[in-house]
């Protein structure tokens, strides 16, 4: 019987074979392609998916298309209806029940049109390949939720590792970037303008001018941001939404919440390059479950980070404490113990030995409370107050010198001096530590702010001293 299929059986079995054996999707399909046209002769087919952005496919075709349509005739290589002298056959794919897309043939070799028997042949062919769409489906689904698990993952073990802020945001960025395949990954966080900057970028190229960009008030995006809610855009470059000056460089994109227990740390961004396929729903969900789990990662880490600098500062006050309530105690009992054996000594030799120590006890006892006054601070903190700010300059000069400066202070700086005089003090300063730091034979240096000075008129007055070894000291003073 002509029609019989089973001559033709063998290479239908090949061909089914063929199709079931790949779990890759785009493979897969491409196989159901190319065994279509060689099963049934057809010099050009394709398969064109119902929704492109399931899968993120595109049109898949092999062989090369029949002539253009005459005038008056569909442009599409392979159309809905025939074109005259270019036999079509098309046939439905289903995937559990739902269309997938349609497989369409054309142009049948040698002439003449397909046949009732290519068609049975195809049909079977479209029904094995819904199944094996599946398969691949599914497997590619396994595999991209097993690497976005991995990345969180790591992700997690690398923000609770002790990661600085700015790196933890980094890695978040970095990885996020790489397993999307996008383009880029930035991370956005809210400004007190009411806006939204890009203070992390990772990208193939330099992505420094994607940082400092800024989403303004107003923009049609930033309710939905600032809101914690994803925002996925087909394409950057024409979406009215986007407003910043770089998305002409970006086409799909989807843009995530890090958000953890009700606190919003900011917006992670996966832009594709222009042009590229569409994020999937797959994709999607799989990246919000990423950026979730790396807000809570991120949440963590600046809690441990804030245990940390706690436990530090706890140390730093109990050492304060234990210089105070011993230390300071001991010398300043022992000062007084050499002043009551100066005032019994005999000899002017043991007396002025007796002056010296004392003095040097109260520079000791001095030096030792600003040490007090420094662990006191928040070293993350820029000082607020004069103290901390000469103690911060004073600090400078020592890094360059390559060793430690002594600074003393002599009676209630921070209420005493104004502002703006404590303005012209840290001026003088500077000038003061820059000369010293450009001398070659310097091995000491001493800073005094002394607010219990008098000007030659008796008014109080508060005098900067700054002294190095074989030079005479450099003297600033000001009235109180």
């Amino acid at each position: 019987m002509a029609g019989d299929p089973v001559p033709r059986l063998p290479p239908l079995l090949e061909a089914v074979l063929s199709v079931g054996s790949e779990l890759e999707l785009r493979t897969t399909l491409q196989r159901i392609v190319d065994g279509a046209a060689e099963l049934t002769g057809a010099r050009y087919a394709t398969l064109g998916p119902a929704d492109p952005g399931q899968d993120g496919l595109t049109e898949i075709r092999t062989g090369e298309p029949p002539p253009a349509a005459p005038a008056g005739a569909p442009d599409a290589p392979v159309p809905d209806a025939p074109i005259p002298d270019a036999p079509v056959l098309d046939v439905p794919i289903l995937v559990d029940d739902e269309p997938f897309g349609r497989l369409r043939l054309a142009g049948k070799r040698g002439g003449g049109p397909f046949t009732a028997e290519d068609e049975q042949l195809l049909r079977v062919l479209a029904t094995q390949a819904g199944t094996a769409i599946g398969n691949a489906r599914l497997y590619e689904a396994a595999r991209q939720r097993e690497r976005w698990i991995e990345g969180a993952a790591a992700v997690t073990t690398a923000l609770l590792s002790g990661e600085s802020a700015e790196d933890a945001l980094a890695t978040v960025a970095e990885r996020a970037r790489l397993l999307a395949d996008a383009a880029a990954g930035v991370i956005l966080q809210p400004t007190p303008e009411g806006g939204m900057e890009i203070v992390t970028a990772s990208a193939y190229d330099d992505p420094g001018d994607l940082v400092g960009t800024t989403i303004a008030p107003g923009s049609p995006v930033l309710e939905q941001l600032l809101g914690g809610e994803p925002v996925f855009i087909e394409d950057s470059a024409t979406d009215p939404r986007m407003t910043t000056h770089v998305r002409h460089r970006f086409g799909p994109s989807m843009m995530l919440p890090l958000q953890a227990e009700g606190q919003l740390i900011g917006t992670l961004a996966l832009p594709r390059r222009r042009g590229d396929r569409p994020y999937t729903a797959v994709e999607r969900r799989l990246a919000g479950q990423f950026a979730s789990q790396a807000a809570l990662a991120l949440v963590l880490a600046g809690a441990r980070h804030g245990r940390e600098r706690l436990a530090v500062y706890e140390d730093r006050d109990r050492i304060a404490r234990d210089l105070h309530d011993l230390v300071v105690q001991r010398l300043f009992a022992t000062g007084m113990m050499l002043q009551a054996a100066r005032r019994r000594a005999r000899v002017p030799v043991v007396s002025d030995l007796l002056s010296r120590a004392v003095d040097e006890l109260e520079s000791t006892v001095q030096e030792v409370r600003t040490a007090i006054f420094a662990l006191q601070q928040q070293p993350a903190e820029a000082p607020a107050t004069l103290r901390g700010r000469v103690l911060r300059e004073t600090a400078g000069a020592a890094a360059v010198l390559g060793f430690p400066a002594s600074t003393r202070f002599l009676g209630p700086v921070d209420s005493l001096v104004p502002e703006r005089t404590a303005g012209h003090l840290l001026t003088a300063l500077r000038r003061a530590l820059a000369t010293a730091t450009r001398r070659p034979d310097v091995t000491r240096l001493t800073v005094t702010v002394d607010t219990t000075a008098t000007l030659p008129n008796g008014r109080p007055a508060v005098r900067l001293t700054v002294h190095t070894d074989n030079h005479p000291p450099t003297t600033w003073q000001a009235p109180l």
